[in-house]
């Protein structure tokens, strides 16, 4: 018999929660329902995670029957939502639009765990101006062979050196998992296009320096065991799992902001959803002061006019955006036959 809906207040907002005693994470027993879920999300959502979502659009990784069901990945609000939601349109690759959730308050991140939510993905912009990202995101993404010690060694021994050299300020985080991710907040002057280009030239220098470690190649069959640097994750709709949320791990995983030097020694399974609420509790967040400076990134653009000097522009998109100003073929290198390409990296047609 399913539990009893109940109501939380929610600093002031009522918000309805059911079937409290569903198993989320079915590894955890009575510690992985629903409601375990939720309370950690109110454990949270009142501090860090609100400042981390705050005005952002945010779509939402859910799984209302647990992490073993169906998953759902949810870009717009329902029409029929409670009235204390805010929301805030969007714009896709495609063209097309959607009114995302609009995080205001903490009672929208209590009900997006309501609603199956394990992951909540944010936009990196804030609304209204959704044209301009404000944050510049890095991806370190263990490839097969490697794995969280090799993605935090990389952060801290060359990428840290190189923001330092560079005067620029990263914050990381656990993604959940294996990997690493590091924001810098910047100033709101570029575009997608811009911002994504920054990173792929901040991605190519770590790769120049480590070249044996890391990799921008977007092709699988030429990364090897090598960290990948997920440099699309700056383009228009990437998301990245937000700071605080849990993640779809056997044992309730949680991508959490460090210190670089907690960074250095850190187990990712140390951060889950039943030990995160305590260390929010006891210690300062290591993002407390990220939004203090807005960070200008034409020391990366000067580094993207460099590269292109060498004959290094443009990378490939994922597949769903349209074609792109610039951009290379995309095509995998193995099945590339030369001929059928032209300069602008578009196919050419036969007779």
């Amino acid at each position: 018999m399913a539990s009893a809906a109940e109501e939380l207040d929610v600093d002031g907002v009522k918000v309805r929660l059911t079937s409290p005693d569903k198993v989320y994470y079915p590894k955890l027993g009575k510690n992985g329902t629903k409601r375990k879920l939720v309370e950690y999300y109110l454990a949270v959502a009142r501090g860090p995670m609100l400042d981390a979502l705050r005005d952002r659009p945010t779509h939402l990784q859910r799984f209302p029957d647990g992490i073993d069901g169906e998953e759902i990945y949810q870009k717009r609000v329902p029409q029929k939502h409670p009235d204390y939601l805010e929301t805030c349109r969007v714009t896709f690759p495609s063209g097309r639009t959607a009114d995302a959730l609009k995080v205001t308050h903490p009672s929208a991140i209590v009900w997006a765990a309501q609603m199956g939510t394990i992951t909540l993905h944010p936009w990196q912009v804030r609304c209204p101006d959704t044209e301009h990202p404000d944050e510049l995101r890095i991806d370190l993404d263990p490839q097969p062979g490697t794995g969280f010690r090799e993605a935090s060694t990389i952060a801290c021994d060359v990428l840290k050196p190189l923001l330092d050299e560079l005067g620029l300020v990263g914050y990381p985080k656990t993604s959940g998992g294996r990997g690493v991710h590091v924001f810098l907040r910047i100033k709101t002057d570029w575009d997608f296009i811009a911002v994504r280009r920054a990173g792929i030239a901040l991605a190519r220098e770590v790769e120049r320096r480590a070249p044996d470690a890391v990799t921008t190649s977007w092709w699988k069959e030429e990364r090897g065991r090598r960290l990948f640097i997920d440099y699309n994750q700056n383009a228009r709709d990437r998301t990245f799992a937000s700071a605080y949320s849990a993640r779809k791990t056997p044992i309730a995983t949680v991508s959490t902001p460090l210190s670089w030097e907690e960074l250095a020694d850190a187990d990712p399974d140390d951060y889950t959803i039943a030990t995160v609420p305590e260390r929010v509790a006891r210690q300062a967040d290591p993002w407390a002061d990220i939004d203090a400076k807005a960070q200008s990134i034409d020391v990366l653009l000067d580094m993207v006019q460099a590269d292109e000097e060498r004959g290094l522009g443009d990378m490939p998109y994922p597949p769903s955006y349209p074609k792109m100003p610039g951009e290379p073929p995309r095509v995998q290198p193995s099945k590339k036959v030369a001929a059928n390409w032209g300069d602008d990296g578009n196919r050419v047609k036969g007779d």
